[in-house]
């Protein structure tokens, strides 16, 4: 057999470098592996489920078929069995197109029922450790607090002025490469809270019932089909989105700050859950995010903004009805107060059965309040109708009154049990997420921004052609048209239908605003943010919308912007001039004003996607961390706070990897309480699908923040000045490797489109934006145009995750071969081990290198390259990622002294050791596949079954969009 690091291998194997084996031999995993016998037990049990369904719905030949693989893989992949890999391949090869689609449905589904196996243990062992009193795992709240007690940074003070000022806000974002349809989601719910349920002691009979019920549900996905037939909508991402609030969020969140109120009462005991104000939100860009997505428009943001809005009315009004139901206090027994008694008798309800019921008759009142303001304020009737009619709400703040009196009744008459167990939660939940769910973002590009604005100077004559003014020139007609009070846009002159839309989002906002409040949408993104006219003109088109009153620079009356204005730096240029950029921002005339108006701070969105594709890893993460200091440091010396926005994915290469760390690795100063950043793709579902699993990621970012805030001084280690100086020689060298490989190999582009399923995952129906702004015509594609999520998800794929590790190897090379001496070489070495213990940036970055080299595996991927017709190309392209690959793991065994991946992270080492030998079979027949269809086989079944594979194979991944 061929070399596995040698494109054109015939046969999938491990590869032979020791450095890409998962931690651990057997002997040594022996005595840990113990604790993981629920979980290989629930796997068997799902597998074994699923085995009957494919048996009973594909008949016994498809069974045997799948089974034989199954075997032949685990044998090859855990136990190196060259005969097994011989007869792997030999089965997979041989296989017909309708066996080929049926083995990828069963391989996929596997990898879907494995996760939620992995997502049930994990709860297990945490559930285990808290009875058994473990010491609080680094990531809780708990494991945070005891962090500031040690470092006597806990006191009550001290702690209540961060929850008072702190702002942490995961926004949910849609794009294209969430591949699970919401059918699959809601069925997995379902399985997973049955397998959670054979945790506890069940009768036979109940036993049996579960496993009749998990068998019809296992049924339900094999029968349910996994693609959508058409491409995602924005409504059916609204939707998506939404279904997270009803499984997680919306009963999480309170129950999270009712935690974190237990855990502070137990350092400072006057900080209690009820005192904290709501630092902790949601936002959302589905429905307000136009860049590069002609399907959002003015009525994709209102209908955006009324299903979330009807989704929280209804969930009120079931707790509001709920709470009517068990307060049955009678006043006859129990006090209450003359506000609960006031509120009360403004109820509709005049029953005389519920006369000495005041909690209930008041509970009644507030239904029929919040029913009047959902059908006025969405049109949504509730199912259950009021008694009778009452006035609408006018805002979200007079309900929340409403319920802290009933609150406030119970406590002062001994009924503060009654309290917590919903009452208090549903105060938190209107607290947090008001009548609008979620502040909705609204972004778009800068260039549209401009077209738009030259349109209105040309049509209001002011100027012909503003786009081709100089800076300077542009910025001075945007400053004197921010002080004059006449609009530009006339409703009697005709306007190309780009700017219509695009005022018309802002009119929705607008409108939006005025009656859901300021928080529901607060924010506008600005991709590309390249000058500071790109800024200006977005306050521009506020003001000729209604959002922005005042004028800039007028002492009597200063400018106020209805929306935040927040500049996006995406590529490695724009993270360098950003620092300049919001110099010159914020020496604009009456700028401090607007700061002023908007509370003294102001938001800065990072990319980390494009900067990658447009760098590489190394140097993406090394100028995100430059630019954020320079940021601090600009804003400290206005005086102003700055709040990040991390526009981070799932993957390491578009800023992924565990939140923790990542928090704790920024540059000190750069968290100050507040962080916002996104949630993207599927990873949606790895983090919030389970409710449990979703509660504790949401207290890692509280925790992580809190800990990034309060003790900095972690990220200051004594020789941080020389460790820096090291890792910009480090980025420059990965820096030329990358653009080496990527923009100045001849033909990579094309290697690229054959290499990786980009072109299939183009037409496949995950996401309601294009893969790329200029993807149609095959004679002009180009990398620069391709957007950086797909790019990185078709790394994924084809299993070579260059986005996460690509110049490293380079860079260190580059950097010990520059020693003079043996005795300098070694130096360099040690200074680069002593970053890897001291430094938690450098720490994190080589973690993550160390999780993506982990789920490499050059074996498949020299498969994929077979796909690549021209065979001087494909070994050019190929040998080249070899070489450095080999160089990377080398590097980074040499600085941490492990020779093996995810030695310090035994979790996901037996993650990978479980899923991995099921994904080997998917990469292999949609390499088979691929094939097949780009030399002429394009049916639909064919199609399918390659989409289907990209399902499959992402699933197994967990962190691949």
């Amino acid at each position: 057999m061929k070399s596995s690091a040698t494109a054109g291998a015939t046969v999938l194997r491990p590869t032979n470098s020791s450095a890409t084996t998962v931690a651990g031999s057997a002997a040594a995993r022996r005595g840990r592996d113990d604790k993981d016998a629920p979980l290989r037990e629930d796997i068997r049990f799902l597998g074994r489920l699923l085995g009957e369904v494919l048996r009973e719905q594909q008949g016994s030949e498809i069974f045997d078929i799948v089974e034989t693989i199954r075997q032949n893989a685990v044998r090859f992949h855990r136990e190196g069995d060259a005969a097994a890999a011989e007869a792997l391949d030999a089965q997979l090869n041989g296989l017909t197109r309708e066996q080929s689609i049926s083995v990828v449905r069963a391989f996929s589904y596997f990898s879907h029922l494995a996760n939620i196996a992995e997502d049930r243990h994990h709860n297990r062992r945490r559930r285990v450790h808290a009875l058994a009193g473990s010491k609080p795992k680094a990531g809780s709240l708990a494991c945070a607090l005891q962090s500031l007690v040690a470092a006597d940074r806990a006191d009550p003070a001290t702690l209540r002025a961060f929850f008072s000022s702190a702002l942490i806000v995961p926004v949910l974002t849609a794009h294209p490469t969430e591949v699970q349809r919401k059918s699959i989601l809601d069925a997995e719910r379902e399985i997973a809270r049955l397998l959670a349920e054979r945790d506890l002691p069940l009768t036979a009979r109940e036993l049996a019932q579960n496993t009749e019920l998990m068998r019809a549900h296992v049924t339900s996905l094999w029968m349910t089909r996994m693609l959508r037939s058409s491409r995602l909508t924005v409504a059916d991402e609204i939707e998506n989105a939404l279904s997270y609030y009803r499984s997680t969020f919306l009963t999480e969140i309170p129950a999270l700050y009712a935690d974190i109120g237990a855990e502070l009462s137990a350092v400072a005991p006057d900080l209690r859950a009820q005192t904290l104000a709501p630092f902790l939100q949601m936002g959302s860009w589905i429905g307000g995010d136009r860049d590069g997505n002609p399907n959002v428009t003015a009525p994709t943001l209102t209908l955006a903004i009324t299903r979330q809005a009807t989704e929280i009315f209804a969930y009120y009004l079931d707790e509001v009805h709920a709470l009517g139901a068990e307060l049955s206090v009678s006043h006859l027994l129990a006090g209450a107060s003359d506000a609960l008694l006031t509120l009360a008798q403004r109820s509709p309800d005049d029953s005389p059965h519920r006369a000495d019921e005041p909690y209930r008759r008041a509970l009644i009142g507030i239904y029929a309040r919040l029913a009047a303001t959902s059908q006025a304020w969405v049109g949504h009737v509730p199912h259950r109708v009021a008694v009778g009619p009452a006035p609408a709400y006018h805002n979200a703040s007079e309900f929340v009154s409403d319920l802290n009196t009933v609150v406030a009744s119970l406590t002062a008459h001994h009924g503060a049990a009654l309290v917590k167990q919903r009452l208090g939660p549903l105060v938190r939940a209107a607290e947090v997420f008001g009548f609008h769910l979620a502040s909705i973002d609204l972004r778009q590009s800068s260039d549209i921004h401009e077209a738009v604005v030259a349109e209105l100077f040309e049509k209001a004559g002011v100027v012909d052609d503003y786009a081709s003014l100089s800076e300077d020139r542009k910025l001075a007609l945007l400053l004197a048209e921010l002080r004059q009070p006449r609009p530009l846009f006339s409703p009697y002159l005709d306007y190309s239908q780009r700017t219509l839309d695009e005022l018309a989002v802002f009119t929705a906002a607008r409108e939006i605003r005025a009656r859901f409040g300021g928080r529901a949408v607060r924010n506008y993104i600005i991709s590309h943010t390249e000058t500071v006219s790109d800024l200006v003109e977005v306050m521009l088109l506020q003001k000729e919308t209604g959002l922005f009153d005042g004028a800039l620079g007028d002492i009597k009356h200063p400018a106020k912007l209805g929306i935040m204005v927040i500049p996006l730096f995406e590529t490695i240029a724009d993270l360098r001039n950003a620092p300049v950029i919001m110099r010159e921002w914020l020496d604009v005339p009456g700028m401090d004003a607007v700061v002023t108006q908007q509370g003294g701070e102001q938001e800065v969105m990072l990319g980390y996607s494009d900067s990658n594709k447009d760098g590489g890893f190394l140097t993406s993460n090394w100028e995100l961390y430059k630019a954020e200091l320079a940021l601090v440091h600009l804003f400290d010396e206005k005086r102003i706070r700055l709040r990040l926005f991390h526009g981070r994915g799932g993957t390491v290469g578009r800023g992924g990897g565990p939140t923790y760390q990542a928090i704790l690795s920024q540059p000190p100063g750069t968290v100050n309480g507040q962080i916002r950043l996104t949630e993207q793709g599927e990873i949606i579902a790895s983090k919030f699908a389970n409710a449990e699993i979703g509660r504790r990621n949401l207290e890692t970012i509280v925790a992580a923040t809190l800990e990034a805030t309060l003790l900095p001084s972690r990220n200051q280690p004594p020789k941080l000045a020389a460790y820096e100086q090291v890792m910009q020689a480090l980025s420059d060298s990965a820096f030329s490797a990358y653009r080496a490989l990527v923009y100045e190999t001849p033909g990579f582009t094309d290697y690229f489109f054959a290499a990786t399923p980009i072109a299939e995952i183009a037409e496949l129906n995950i996401g309601s934006r294009p893969a790329s702004r200029k993807f149609s015509d095959p004679k002009h594609r180009r990398i620069e145009d391709l957007r950086a999520i797909p790019w990185g998800f078709s790394w994924g794929q084809c299993r070579l995750l260059l986005t996460g590790w690509f110049g490293f190897g380079s860079a260190v090379s580059a950097y010990l071969g520059g020693a003079k001496t043996a005795a300098d070489r070694e130096k360099r070495l040690a200074l680069l081990q002593q970053m890897h213990k001291r430094w938690p940036f450098f720490s994190n970055l080589l973690s993550n290198m160390d999780m993506v080299l982990a789920k490499t595996d050059l074996a498949v991927a020299s498969r994929y390259a077979e796909l690549v017709a021209d065979e001087a190309l494909r070994q050019r392209v190929f040998d080249h990622i070899v070489r450095e690959w080999e160089s990377t793991t080398q590097a980074l065994g040499q600085i941490t002294g492990h020779d093996e991946r995810l030695a310090d992270n035994p979790l996901l080492a037996r993650s990978i050791k479980n899923r991995f030998p099921y994904l080997d079979p998917l990469n292999h027949l949609q390499v088979e596949l691929l094939r097949r269809h780009r030399t002429g086989t394009t049916d639909e079944r064919a199609r399918r079954g390659i989409h289907l594979s990209i399902n499959g194979i992402a699933a197994g991944l967990r962190n691949t969009g």
